[in-house]
């Protein structure tokens, strides 16, 4: 029969979620790929990830011994859990659907896995030692040189990335295509006009996301300038996609699943951002 469900089309329905879902998933996260990734293993589900004090050099004598430094590193220990999203696909919807529904779902798991993710890391913006802006403020360029300014006094390692809430974004953007502030022919400007890419701004990269939250409310956002080595993921098992046949239901049940932690490495290393934006 045409639309007869067999091993062959589960089969196929399987592969399209799942190559849909990885590539969507890996993707999308603005925030996996600016802070340090670290794998379980091993049997548990947490990773410690030792934390070392800043150790210093001094100029010696000749033939003179050195002196003992001691190295005694604390740790973090980043503990994963389990999210998930399941749907379940009947044979009418797939056989009716007028376009590739398979890869649709793979493609929607795949951003909510990407945006879960997303969210737990930015969540631990709040826990930065040092914040600049406030509610009712808008941001602007030269706060974000103020953020790298004190990350620099410190001797925070590099490299240093940022993440706004595209609405604040929207600021920073506005201000870089007033000629009258930049009017050079050739830099960021004229990519921001063109493109809406905010790019590199004291030696920076800017990420946008929207899994940045508000605060009180949908107006004041918060962001943050950091060091790659501020936060940490701990990975147990990337996203996984399951499919399981409900065969009184003449449906498929589909499960992504994935199993990570996020943690803050070291207080110091990033600067919380909060504005607002100037648009609803």
């Amino acid at each position: 029969m045409a639309n007869e469900t067999t091993s062959s089309t589960i089969s196929e329905l399987y592969t399209e979620i799942v190559a849909e879902a990885l590539f969507v998933a890996s993707e999308q996260s603005v925030m996996r790929g600016l802070v340090r990734n670290y794998t379980i293993a091993g049997g548990g589900k947490s990773v410690e990830v030792p934390i070392y004090s800043t150790v210093s050099a001094a100029a010696v004598s000749e033939a003179s011994d050195l002196s003992n430094t001691a190295v005694n590193p604390t740790s973090v220990t980043i503990t994963a859990s389990e999210v998930g999203i399941m749907t379940t696909l009947t044979d009418l919807a797939r056989n009716s659907a007028s376009r590739n529904v398979a890869a649709d779902i793979g493609r929607l798991f795949g951003e909510a896995i990407a945006t879960k993710m997303d969210q737990d890391l930015t969540a631990l913006f709040d826990g930065f030692s040092t914040s600049i802006g406030g509610a009712g403020q808008e941001l602007t360029v030269d706060k974000i040189f103020q953020a790298v300014a004190t990350l620099r006094q410190a001797n925070v390692p590099g490299p240093y990335f940022g993440v706004l809430n595209p609405k604040v974004a929207y600021n920073v953007k506005k201000n870089l295509t007033n000629t009258f502030v930049n009017p050079n022919p050739n830099d960021l400007t004229n990519e921001a006009l063109r493109t809406g890419y905010i790019g590199n701004i004291a030696g920076v990269q800017i990420f946008e996301s929207s899994n940045v939250d508000g605060t009180t409310d949908t107006d004041n956002c918060k962001g943050a300038i950091f060091s790659q080595d501020a936060l940490g993921l701990a990975m147990m098992q990337d996203l996984k996609i399951e499919t399981q046949r409900d065969a009184s239901l003449r449906a498929d049940e589909i499960v992504a699943t994935a199993v990570f932690g996020v943690g803050e490495l070291h207080d110091s290393y990033g600067v919380e951002i909060l504005a607002e934006s100037v648009i609803n």
